[in-house]
């Protein structure tokens, strides 16, 4: 499968999987990989590579918005194939090892199944190996505090609630915020489009998912690369905010 890659700024992408989104930053041959998609977007990520002129041994490091199945679906392969190492922030690593779970149960999804898009969007999720664990069998947290000394740049911030160490990645020179799940433009079960959370039954803690919009209103910016959803193009604070009021 071909992958759909637009890029959003000099060195950055974003590339649409099957109903979840990654991110892949340069720096002349060197990559960094933000999320991996569903296990079965694995051909699709080293497509998305190869558009940009990458590779899967040019990945410098493969970073986490959070450790779902939809956006930690490659990371151990990337890891154990080519040696890539995975990094999260320090409270999603043993997410990641999957030392528990954090995700939402089959059981809940069923109790939805009403919900116009709900049994589609979860065929799809079984077909992409969304509901089997691929954990991270030696995640990372980060090597130390702002700017990460890889490609683009990335500054983490903690953006909890979704998970408990659920973390955007801010370019500020770019402009860009990559905001995982805590900030989103759209999902194939929500029937609105534009700045938003998730449906409730996806989070965690759905009042710190909350209470983390007001960390994205402080950061500078305006393109907005979503975990799920178009690119989102306006001040960011402004995306918080309008999601902050569909959420009430």
């Amino acid at each position: 499968m071909r992958a759909d890659v637009r890029q959003v700024a000099d060195g950055t992408y974003l590339v649409h999987g099957g109903h979840t989104n990654w991110v892949i930053l340069t720096d002349g041959d060197a990559v960094t990989l933000v999320d991996t998609g569903y296990p079965g977007d694995r051909q699709t990520v080293l497509d998305s590579l190869a558009q940009v002129g990458g590779s899967p041994e040019a990945v410098a490091a493969v970073l986490i918005t959070h450790a779902h199945n939809d956006h930690l679906g490659s990371a151990q392969y990337l890891r154990s194939t080519y040696g890539t190492p995975v990094y999260l922030h320090e409270a999603e690593v043993p997410h990641a090892r999957r030392d528990f779970l954090q995700q939402v149960s089959v059981p809940t999804v069923l109790r939805h199944a009403w919900r116009p898009g709900v049994l589609p969007w979860m065929a799809h999720v079984v077909r992409s190996g969304g509901t089997r664990q691929h954990p991270v069998a030696s995640p990372r947290p980060f090597p130390g505090t702002g700017a990460l000394d890889l490609p683009g740049r990335p500054v983490p911030v903690h953006t909890p609630g979704h998970t408990d160490g659920h973390c955007a990645y801010h370019l500020p020179d770019a402009g860009v915020v990559i905001s995982g799940d805590a900030l989103v433009s759209g999902h194939a079960i929500s029937s609105i489009a534009g700045p938003q959370l998730l449906p409730d039954m996806f989070h965690h803690e759905r009042a710190r998912a909350v209470a983390a919009l007001d960390v994205f209103e402080g950061l500078v910016g305006d393109v907005l690369l979503p975990g799920h959803g178009p690119v989102h193009h306006g001040p960011v604070a402004v995306a918080a905010r309008q999601a902050r009021e569909r959420a009430i």
